[in-house]
């Protein structure tokens, strides 16, 4: 059997500039929040009452991405071989199954204000939404020059861009109320903000369960993989393919590959490990590979289990 190598100094080095970047975002939130909700006290707003909501899942969906970051850089142990990087994918679900949670909130009660909306000061509402808008700006900077391929982030990213989307949409139902005294922008801004959530929440739910369920990277063609390494030298079969992810950016391969045996007494097992590793890293790249090398004389020999 052989393994190619992993990628772990580059997903340390990634995960060590997102956990700062997750920090100055924390910060910037926790502040907004506390502005936020005094805003909503203060204006009576359910818009923004809404996005202090939903900054308060924003701070504890990082909390979380910065928790599962630190966790997941810890070396597996004697029972966890593959270490601890699936905790990252478990953050980003958690996330959004909150996200899914907070978008109820909005439109139950933004439904049950559309009959009887109370007074909302729109002045008041504008100036603590605009705090709101370039707080939520600032963070969304930070966080987009980080790793793009990371669900953690991701989530952390989602949660943000969505607080960006609930400002703007506060702002715009304040200057309603104060230009035309229209007292149900406020709970038509909260629906609208539930409803821009909802696709983020669903998708970053889809992404996640893929790579809990094992599911094979949508981007990698394994009837693809297959044909390659069928044409590497001496191969005659490949079967018992699986691919999985182990943690956004990082896919695993693992195959049973019968080889000719004049090939493999001329060539040597190794040489044919390292051409069917090269063809799948250049190929596909693809890094961490398991090969199971089969002599094609002991093709009869062979039991997979009923799994297969």
């Amino acid at each position: 059997m052989g393994a190619g190598h992993g990628h772990g100094h580059g997903h340390a080095a990634s995960r060590a500039a997102d956990r700062r970047r997750l920090r100055w975002v924390l910060l910037v939130t926790g502040s907004v929040l506390v502005v936020e909700l005094v805003g909503a006290w203060l204006t009576g707003s359910l818009a923004l009452l809404a996005d202090a909501g939903h900054m308060a899942t924003d701070a504890g969906a990082v909390v979380l991405a910065l928790g599962a970051s630190y966790v997941a850089a810890r070396p597996g142990g004697a029972r966890s071989t593959f270490g601890y990087h699936r905790v990252e994918v478990v953050a980003a679900l958690v996330n959004a199954v909150v996200l899914l949670g907070v978008c109820g909130y909005l439109a139950w009660t933004g439904i049950g204000r559309l009959s009887d909306p109370p007074e909302v000061d729109g002045v008041g509402l504008v100036g603590f939404a605009v705090v709101g808008l370039l707080a939520n700006a600032v963070a969304l900077t930070v966080l987009a020059g980080g790793d793009r391929d990371s669900l953690n982030l991701r989530g952390a990213l989602n949660e943000v861009f969505a607080d960006l989307l609930g400002s703007v949409l506060a702002v715009a139902a304040g200057v309603a109320i104060l230009v035309a005294d229209w007292q149900q922008a406020d709970p038509v801004a909260s629906l609208l903000i539930a409803v821009m959530i909802l696709p983020r929440a669903v998708l970053l739910i889809r992404d996640s369960g893929r790579v809990l369920l094992e599911i094979a990277p949508a981007d990698l063609d394994l009837d693809d993989v297959v044909h390659h390494l069928a044409h590497a030298p001496g191969v005659v079969d490949v079967h018992d393919l699986h691919a999985w992810t182990i943690t956004s950016g990082m896919t695993s391969l693992s195959a049973h590959v019968t080889v000719r045996d004049d090939v493999l007494d001329q060539r040597g097992v190794g040489a044919v490990l390292d051409a069917l590793d090269e063809c799948v890293a250049t190929h596909f790249g693809v890094q961490h590979t398991t090969f199971q090398v089969e002599p094609e004389s002991h093709r009869e020999h062979e039991d997979l289990g009923e799994m297969h």
